[in-house]
């Protein structure tokens, strides 16, 4: 329940959520979800410091932003493209020169997938 509200960013959901005591459970399920191997001493700590965390979230679901406009950046951005052109790329034999192997013109790489 909290991850989705977590994930979700729905600001209901995660106000409802926070004042759920967090568990330690809570902590090794996201620990699962995210691949961390985590020793007993750090979910205890990541099980009071992430509860800081959502309490402080808790207070800012608090202000009213009724009238504040979304931002998403602090700066306006805009991005500088140069223009597309052809230019002519490397010749394919010098490319491939320092390839370990090579065959039909592509590199050859180790299967990966089992």
């Amino acid at each position: 329940m909290l991850y989705d509200a977590l994930v979700t960013g729905s600001a209901a959901t995660l106000a409802s959520e926070t004042r759920m005591k967090l568990t330690l459970e809570d902590v090794e399920h996201v620990a699962l979800l995210a691949r961390l191997k985590l020793s007993e001493e750090e979910k205890h700590l990541f099980t009071t410091q992430l509860a800081k965390i959502l309490e402080y979230v808790e207070k800012l679901n608090e202000l009213n932003t009724d009238e504040v406009e979304p931002l998403f950046h602090v700066v306006p951005l805009s991005n500088v493209f140069r223009e597309d052109e052809v230019r002519p790329s490397l010749p394919l034999e010098k490319v491939l020169k320092n390839a370990p192997k090579s065959s039909h013109g592509c590199f050859n790489v180790p299967k990966i997938i089992e």
